[in-house]
């Protein structure tokens, strides 16, 4: 039978597992045994889904009139209704009438915090609640945590979301960050190269902070020399142009972008690298002088490199109103611990004294860089979605924070099919898995959204998920609302230990 996650389970697991229940002869309507012991040598299925309007990413348009065939966790056959008669299932769902569309993708997210493990991990099962099956954890201080539940979820024993991670990142001797691979040399490097590769990693991650830009750039060249995708920062030693061509898979934060508006990036960075600017005076050169023209040649040239942006809107927008938004009564907090959001208070603090002008100043920024993403993605720019949500990230909110930056990029003058496609199948591409994930077609694993509206119309009905499909298992509504009851419960039950 094909097991079902529904609120009328009674079969407790252990902490933290979902209740789930086998499927008897019918289930609310929705879900029902249709097997046929007579079939003969009819071709078999476990789960027939079909009264659904199939969402093609690819093409950007619907399939009417199809049923999907899932056997295990994968898409044995998409036939039309007419030809659906001669398979039998084990269950059957009616979507009655919904859009059927791949599960999400957030393309940039952060486990971390060394006191916020079981934090994180009451998140991982909120992840596929808001429809989020897959995530890419760009590296943090709970590195040997992650890689667990990375495979724990892979083997079915931890509820969540595939997890593709960075492990460590690399940065400069004495960086700010917690937890990072610190590296002063080549030799240093390569040797936490090794180690990331013994602990199979599925990207690297670099940052700016102190790590010198020539050490920088080997360390591109060096991912890529192993067959590593190597995601990254942008210092201001390095033209954009340079990480280009050394290699890089990809830019996270479209911020970055911006200093490819200026016909002089590359003799500023040649100026930091040679210690006649200061990273300050280089950020003061970038504050004025914008040039729209020099910016789309520069992503011309990144599409024509192939390197891949994941924009993380949400993180500047959140930051941009903090001053003129009431975020105590947002929904998200209650699956987020006391603990968590105290690691907010850092940025709110940091920002406190800032002027009118400069909180203008940072809208006024916010604007620009959304405004890219369109000429982004005409100049062919491969996109990815991502939230960048991390306990150090103020009101950035994981899995929430995803549909909310899908909705920034539509405010921007994205299409839709664009968006839904950032979100699906252009992560499992970049993350060398659309074999397998990122559409609804033959073959494929079977990590489906029944939503109830079109997203190709309107990227926010990526908020009206009614029923997941997940490794096997069919989660409607109201088992996806108890994923999120007991998140919040597990909330309660942290924020009333004792210190």
């Amino acid at each position: 039978m094909f097991p079902v996650a529904n609120s009328l389970s009674r079969r407790v697991w252990p902490a933290k597992r979902l209740i789930m229940l086998s499927l008897a002869c019918a289930f609310g309507g929705l879900l029902s045994s249709c097997s046929n012991p007579s079939a003969g040598s009819a071709p078999q299925a476990d789960l027939r889904i079909h009264n659904i309007q199939l969402v093609d990413v690819e093409a950007g348009q619907l399939r009417q009139g199809q049923t999907v065939l899932i056997k295990a966790d994968r898409i044995v056959a998409i036939v039309p209704e007419a030809e659906a008669a001669r398979w039998q299932s084990k269950a059957e769902l009616d979507g009655q009438g919904q859009y059927l569309s791949p599960a999400l993708w957030d393309m940039h997210v952060h486990f971390e915090g060394r006191d916020l493990v079981a934090d994180n991990a009451l998140l991982l099962p909120v992840y596929l609640a808001y429809g989020i099956t897959a995530v890419r954890e760009a590296a943090s201080n709970l590195a040997p945590t992650v890689l667990r539940w990375r495979s724990e979820v892979a083997s079915g024993q931890r509820l969540g979301p595939r997890i593709f991670t960075a492990g460590q990142k690399f940065e400069g001797i004495n960086s700010l960050w917690d937890g990072d691979l610190e590296i002063g040399n080549e030799q240093q490097m390569l040797a936490g190269m090794d180690l990331l590769q013994s602990q199979q990693v599925d990207f690297i991650k670099i940052t700016e902070n102190t790590l010198a830009p020539d050490l920088y750039l080997a360390t591109i060249r060096e991912a890529r020399k192993r067959g590593l995708l190597v995601s990254s920062h942008v210092p201001y030693g390095t033209a954009i142009d340079e990480l280009a061509q050394a290699g890089l898979s990809s830019i996270e934060h479209a911020s970055y972008l911006l200093r490819l508006g200026f016909a002089g990036e590359s003799s500023i960075a040649a100026q930091v690298r040679s210690g006649q600017l200061t990273n300050k005076q280089a950020a003061d050169f970038y504050r004025q002088g914008f040039d729209q023209a020099s910016a789309d040649a520069g992503y011309r040239r990144l599409a024509a490199a192939g390197v891949a942006v994941t924009p993380t809107l949400i993180g500047g927008q959140q930051l941009a109103h903090l001053h003129d938004t009431d975020h105590s009564h947002d929904a998200f907090l209650q699956y987020l611990s006391t603990d968590f959001t105290a690691n907010y208070q850092w940025r709110i603090e940091r920002m406190a004294g800032e002027t009118p002008a400069q909180q203008q100043e940072r809208k006024d920024k916010e604007q620009l860089i959304a405004a890219q993403l369109p000429r982004l993605q005409q100049a062919g720019v491969l996109l990815l979605a991502g939230s960048d949500s991390a306990a150090l990230n103020t009101y950035v909110y994981p899995a929430e924070a995803l549909h909310a930056e899908l909705q920034l990029w539509q405010q921007a003058g994205m299409q839709s099919a664009d968006i839904l496609r950032a979100a699906t199948i252009n992560g499992a591409r970049f993350m060398q898995q659309s074999a397998d994930y990122g559409s609804v077609a033959t073959g494929k694993k079977a990590d489906l959204l029944l939503l109830k509206q079109n997203p190709l119309l309107d990227i926010s009905a990526s908020r009206q998920l009614q029923t997941l499909v997940y490794q096997g298992k069919v989660y409607d509504r109201a088992a996806l609302d108890l994923l999120l009851q007991q998140a919040a419960a597990q909330k309660q039950q942290l924020d009333q230990q004792p210190d």
